[in-house]
């Protein structure tokens, strides 16, 4: 074992995606038969009382070292289904619905809930300090909520980019010398947005450094610069044609002429212009002159997208599993990573399934099965009788996770976890996972002073199948 001392008392969290518009903000609580054993190691980071000193130790995870860590293996039943179901055939409405409005479809109120919802002496900043009565002022006045909904205007993003609860890209942090809080989990981080991303702009704010901007998922501010202004002939001609999803991470995309625009993500989605052997010419936007678009053509290899849904079988779901895998967890998409939510909005993109951004929204997608009031057990029937694998979704408050099936008879999710909750007397304190794993929904049970209380099976309170 190792062991490193801090002098800084950082806290970390089990957590899924921060609120996104949403009027009352959701709590993060946390987004072969035979297993070869594989090293796989994770931090234990516990708070000292006396807070000047942090305690960081390896530690194996049971679930890990346990449980195949390989999606084809819960893929293998998986028949070649080519059924289109029709959660599919409503991907493209919601994906462009907000180059469909002619306003914003939310109040004034609804979309100014971080004003409500993060206070003076609750909040800190990127120095640990607590921010200053004078922060809250400059950010609702910059806000320029006066102005709300008359720019009115279609947009799509240049890049990845961060949509923000504040217009800042300073960080919001709670008390970081408690349990959970601190880095990384920047209350201010709303979401990220894919590189040439569907934008309705509001209103820009009173140094029109930021714009108000909403997405099919979210609302929140993003930078004046990471966005361009489109025509209605452009977004009419986006939206008919022929689209390409990508379909593998961190490929560099490239126009015609060499020049890079931007790394490919799973959930990336362009227009297709025309189709060779061996690549698709798709249509991109990635800088803009004089404030009009700059429209490119790009040239993608066909092993990195696809015109057609993918359909859920073991190839695909092997393949796109394996692909969100390579990022690790990132609170509300920080550093081109993924939560809980985020990883799953993106993995099922190249399928044509549209889901919202954070866990509660996902949670109501589809066919809903409550598990409130039910037992451990009762809930472990209910799921295995009902579930559908890689077609089902388990919620508890804060953290969504994909059912896969089971293994040795218990029941196995895929999730992009922060880590495991532990309690010893009245120190709290997290093992750190942070990245997508399989596990069970009791993972952590053979973890020293794991907190049955945050369980997963124990906090479920709902279920519910896509694809019915």
């Amino acid at each position: 074992m190792r062991y490193i001392f801090l002098l800084l008392s950082i806290t970390i969290f089990v957590g899924c995606a921060p609120k996104e518009s949403q009027p009352k903000s959701e709590s993060r609580v946390e987004d072969t038969a035979e297993v070869e054993a594989v090293e796989d190691v994770v931090y234990l980071q516990e708070v000292q009382k006396d807070l000047k000193k942090i305690e960081i130790k390896e530690v194996e995870i049971h679930d890990l070292l346990n449980i195949p860590q390989d999606a084809s293996y819960y893929a293998e039943s998986i028949e070649n289904n080519k059924t289109i179901y029709d959660i599919q055939k409503k991907y493209d409405k919601n994906y462009f619905s907000v180059w469909n409005i002619e306003k914003p479809q939310e109040d004034l109120k609804s979309v100014m809930w971080p004003f409500a919802s993060f206070k003076v002496n609750k909040s800190y900043g990127e120095n640990l300090r607590l921010l200053e009565e004078s922060f809250f002022q400059q950010m609702i006045e910059n806000a320029n909520f006066k102005a709300y909904g008359t720019i009115n205007k279609k947009a799509l993003t240049l890049k990845h980019s961060n949509m923000r609860a504040f217009p800042t890209i300073r960080p919001l942090l709670k008390d970081p010398t408690a349990a959970g809080e601190g880095f990384p989990f920047d209350y201010l981080q709303n979401s990220s947005i894919h590189a040439n991303e569907p934008l309705f702009i509001s209103h820009y704010s009173k140094d029109r450094e930021w714009a108000f901007i909403f997405t099919g998922y979210a609302s929140g501010w993003l930078k004046s610069n990471e966005f361009v202004v489109l025509k209605d002939e452009h977004t009419d001609k986006w939206q008919k044609a022929k689209k390409v999803s990508i379909t593998v991470e961190d490929s560099p995309i490239y126009d015609t002429k060499g020049n890079f625009l931007f790394k490919s993500k799973v959930g990336m989605v362009f227009p297709l212009i025309s189709e060779e052997k061996d690549t698709y010419t798709i249509l991109a936007v990635s800088s803009f002159k004089n404030s009009k678009p700059l429209f490119l053509k790009s040239k993608i290899y066909k092993d990195k997208a696809t015109k057609d849904l993918l359909s859920l079988n073991k190839s695909s779901l092997t393949s796109i599993i394996n692909e969100v895998s390579k990022t690790n967890y990132g609170w509300g998409g920080m550093y081109e990573q993924r939560d809980c939510s985020s990883m799953l909005r993106d993995m099922f993109t190249p399928f044509g399934i549209w889901l919202p951004r954070n866990s509660y929204q996902q949670s109501k997608i589809g066919k809903v099965i409550s598990l409130e009031n039910l037992s451990d057990d009762e809930k472990i029937d209910t799921i295995k009788e009902n579930a559908i694998p890689f077609e089902t979704l388990l919620y508890k408050r804060g953290h969504v996770v994909l059912y896969v099936g089971t293994y040795d008879d218990e029941i196995v999710v895929f999730h992009n976890t922060w880590g495991i909750k532990t309690k010893n007397d009245k120190d709290e304190g997290r093992v750190i996972i942070g990245k997508p794993i399989f596990s069970s929904l009791r993972l952590g049970q053979y973890q020293e002073n794991y907190d049955e209380e945050a369980e997963i099976l124990k906090n479920l309170t709902s279920m519910n199948i896509l694809t019915r």
